[in-house]
């Protein structure tokens, strides 16, 4: 039984996720790009809760509320959702400071994983890390996710041009076909 569970973001959700991203947001933007300062504030999290439903609606992009105990601590999500000669998604995910260290990362990935294949029916998924990030590398490799690549100065993060590492994990039907081969 797992200690986490993953949840759709609801408008009800608003005040506790604003509160978690302020309290967050220094520690998230040293990992990520910063969002406008406008995103934190009640009317920016309403916005942002409005844009999630959309996606989802649109299958655009699917997220998710990582929650321990009944309290918010990180998220997950599916994104650029390319359904047409692809079956694809991109993964990504975030924890607060004081939830890191505790195989909640792995955990969530291990979550979502019969949602993107079973529910969503996805064929495959992608991720990307810096490679001065090796604790996301080993959440995603427990996860069965294999690095296929690494791209040269591919992003800029806080005006420096960094390498990415390039990682996919196929649906349990694409393994099968796969192996079939």
């Amino acid at each position: 039984m797992s200690i986490l569970s993953l949840h759709r973001p609801q408008p009800s959700d608003l005040e506790e996720l604003l509160d978690f991203e302020r309290r967050e947001r220094a520690h998230f933007e040293t990992w990520v790009h910063a969002r406008p300062d406008a995103f934190y504030s009640p009317d920016g999290v309403a916005a942002h809760l409005e844009e999630i439903e959309a996606a989802a609606a649109a299958d655009r992009a699917h997220a998710f509320l990582i929650r321990h105990q009944g309290r918010l601590v990180g998220r997950i999500n599916l994104h650029h959702v390319n359904r047409e000669h692809h079956g694809r998604a991109d993964l990504g995910y975030r924890l607060g400071a004081d939830a890191q260290g505790r195989g909640w990362a792995s955990e969530a990935v291990r979550l979502l994983l019969p949602i993107a294949f079973d529910s969503l029916g996805l064929w495959r998924l992608e991720a990307v890390v810096r490679p001065g990030n090796p604790a996301s590398a080993r959440v995603l490799e427990k996860n069965g996710f294999q690095c296929w690549g690494r791209s040269r100065l591919s992003v800029s993060l806080h005006g420096q041009w960094q390498d990415l590492l390039h990682f996919e994990r196929l649906s349990p039907a694409a393994e099968a076909l796969a192996r079939a081969g």
